[in-house]
C-alpha cells in the first residue's frame, strides 16, 4: 500500500503502534482522540480497504483519486471533503500541479497525495513536537496541511518574480530576442493557468471561515483566516506578475518605437542634407554645352562653397532639434 504514515493521537500524543488498515470499521474513538492517515497515490483497491474502515462515501473517493480536480470543499454528512492543488516550478518555467485531497470526520483525518514533490513527513513531525496544538483535533491538522501547501507557492512566485526582474531590466537596454519573447509569453500563459487551477483556492478557504462545518470547531476559524490571508496575498502577486510580464511586453515596444524613431530622423537628416550635393552634381552632370558658369575659373570652388554651406546649415538645424 502506498500508505506513508497511520497513526493514532490521543490528547496530541501519538501511540506508539501503528495503525492496521485492512478494510474493517473503526471503532468509536474516545474524546480527544483521532487518526491520522497519509497516502500517496493510493490504487483504486486500497482506497477501497480506507473506504469501508472509516466509512467515507464512494464520490468523495472518486473524486480523490481523480487527480485533475480543482479546489473544492464538500460535505457528506459528517465528513467533510477538501481538495486542494498544489504547484511546483519545474527547470523549464514549466509548473508542475498537483492534488491534495483531505478527508475529516468524527476522529479521523486523511490526505490523499497526487503529484505533490512535497511530503507531509515534516509536517507530521513538527505538529508531533506540538501536543497542545495536536490536541486541539482533526481541524487543526487539516489546517496546518492546507498552510503548508499554500506555503508551497511562495518559492514558485519567487522565482517567477526574478525571472521576470530580469526581464523587465534587459528590456530596458534591447529590444527582446525571439527566445525572450517567446518565453515570456509562456509564463504568461502559465500564470493564467495558475489562476484557473488555483483561483478556487481562495473560494475554499474562505467558506472554511465562515460557514458552519461538520468537525470544524468555531474557534478553529482563526487559523483558517490565516490560510485565506496566504491564498489572497498568493493571487495578489501572481496578479502583480501577470501585469509585470504585460508591461514588460508594451515598455519594450515603446522603447523599440522610440529607438527605430530616432534612426528614422536621423537617416531623413542625413538624407536630406545628401540630397544638396547629389542635385547640384546631377544638375552640373548632364550633358549640355551651355550651362551656366560652365566655363568659369573658379565655378569648381563655388560650387563646392555652395555645397558646404547648405549641407552645414542643414546640418547645424538638424543638431539643435536633436535629429543628429
Amino acid at each position: 500500500m502506498t500508505l506513508i504514515a497511520a497513526r493514532r493521537y490521543s490528547h496530541g500524543t501519538a501511540h506508539d503502534e501503528a495503525l492496521a488498515l485492512d478494510g474493517e470499521p473503526a471503532p468509536a474513538l474516545p474524546p480527544h482522540s483521532f487518526d491520522w492517515i497519509g497516502l500517496c497515490e493510493p490504487s483504486h483497491a486500497e482506497m477501497d480497504l480506507v473506504r469501508r474502515q472509516y466509512g467515507l462515501h464512494p464520490l468523495a473517493v472518486e473524486d480523490a483519486l481523480n487527480p485533475r480536480q480543482l479546489p473544492k470543499i464538500e460535505v457528506y454528512g459528517k465528513t467533510l471533503f477538501i481538495v486542494a492543488r498544489t504547484a511546483d516550478l519545474t527547470d523549464g518555467d514549466e509548473i508542475a500541479y498537483g492534488q491534495t485531497a483531505v478527508f475529516v470526520g468524527p476522529g479521523y483525518i486523511i490526505s490523499v497525495r497526487f503529484g505533490s514533490t512535497r511530503a507531509h513527513t515534516e509536517l507530521r513531525e513538527q505538529l508531533e513536537s506540538q501536543a497542545e496544538r495536536m490536541a486541539e483535533g482533526p481541524d487543526y491538522v487539516l489546517h496546518a496541511v492546507l498552510d503548508f501547501i499554500v506555503d508551497g507557492y511562495l518559492p514558485l512566485l519567487d522565482s517567477l518574480d526574478d525571472v521576470a526582474q530580469q526581464m523587465e531590466e534587459s528590456a530596458i537596454d534591447v529590444f527582446p530576442e525571439q527566445a525572450v519573447i517567446r518565453r515570456l509569453f509562456r509564463l504568461r500563459r502559465q500564470l493564467r493557468r495558475f489562476e484557473r487551477v488555483i483561483g478556487p483556492m481562495e473560494e475554499m478557504c474562505e467558506r472554511l471561515v465562515v460557514a458552519d462545518l461538520p468537525c470544524i470547531d468555531p474557534a478553529a476559524r482563526i487559523w483558517f483566516r490565516d490560510v485565506l490571508d496566504h491564498v489572497r496575498r498568493t493571487m495578489a502577486r501572481m496578479q502583480g506578475l501577470k501585469e509585470t510580464l504585460a508591461a514588460i511586453v508594451e515598455t519594450a515596444s515603446l522603447l523599440e518605437q522610440h529607438r527605430q524613431g530616432e534612426m528614422t530622423r536621423s537617416l531623413a537628416a542625413w538624407a536630406a542634407i545628401l540630397a544638396v550635393p547629389t542635385a547640384i552634381a546631377g544638375i552640373y552632370g548632364m550633358n549640355f554645352e551651355y550651362l551656366p558658369e560652365l566655363r568659369w575659373h573658379y565655378g569648381y570652388f563655388a560650387v563646392w562653397g555652395v555645397i558646404v554651406t547648405i549641407c552645414g546649415g542643414f546640418w547645424l538645424r538638424f543638431r539643435s532639434i536633436g535629429w543628429l
